[in-house]
């Protein structure tokens, strides 16, 4: 079997990805400029791991949309088996960091979400979840007081700081060690800030998390 391992910055470490769960609208500013109201809990859903790819990689533009969206994001690496998580245990089980960039077919979510169905298929295709390396929690500690950032053809897009988000990294894990067994390796995508946009084959793509990773990648 051909598993994808997450490499571990400066670290010997490696871990296989498990499931990717996702978190929406976790940015009042990025909820707000998508005409949705403020989530009173957060909003769940999932990607496969095989839509991973990394810094480096190249992401595959789907024929079948015209609004391929970025997002850049916080990424949780979960270091250890844990369910209905106490508030120490879910910060405990944060094993690193990462930034993401959850690709989204816009177009095709706003279809699907005006006729009441799932919008899986905007979020889960090949190549839609990026990733840099991952930073050790015992390495480093975040503070959100860090800021995300996204570059598109070296133009500003996405700036924020982590401390904006709604429902903070170990309130997310416990929230969803409540509802399913999270794993070793498991990645939480933790929101997107206001900014995101439409990206077409040749731009280049740089994200950025200060202090933890930063990562590039080019639409084809």
């Amino acid at each position: 079997m051909n598993m994808k391992k997450l490499i571990i910055t400066n670290s010997s470490l490696s871990f296989y990805p498990g499931k990717v769960v996702c978190v929406g609208r976790n940015y009042a500013a990025h909820a707000k400029e998508l005409g949705n109201e403020l989530p009173e809990f957060p909003i769940i859903f999932l990607k496969p791991s095989s839509d991973i790819i990394f810094s480096g990689d190249k992401v595959v533009h789907p024929e079948y949309s015209d609004e391929l969206h970025y997002e850049a994001e916080l990424v949780l690496l979960i270091g250890g088996k844990i369910k209905n998580a106490s508030d120490e245990e879910a910060e405990n089980a944060i094993a690193g960091y990462a930034v993401g960039l959850d690709m989204t077919l816009r177009d095709l979510q706003n279809e699907l979400k005006d006729k009441g169905h799932p919008w899986t298929l905007a979020k889960c295709f090949d190549t839609s979840a990026v990733l840099s390396d991952f930073r050790l929690k015992s390495d480093y500690k975040i503070s959100l007081k860090e800021k995300i950032s996204l570059k598109v053809n070296g133009l500003v897009k996405q700036n924020s700081l982590l401390a904006n988000m709604i429902f903070k990294p170990e309130q997310i894990v416990k929230y969803i060690s409540e509802r399913m067994t999270l794993e070793e390796g498991d990645l939480i995508f933790t929101g997107t800030p206001a900014g995101v946009g439409k990206v077409v084959p040749g731009d280049k793509i740089e994200a950025e998390i200060e202090n933890i990773n930063k990562l590039v990648t080019e639409i084809i």
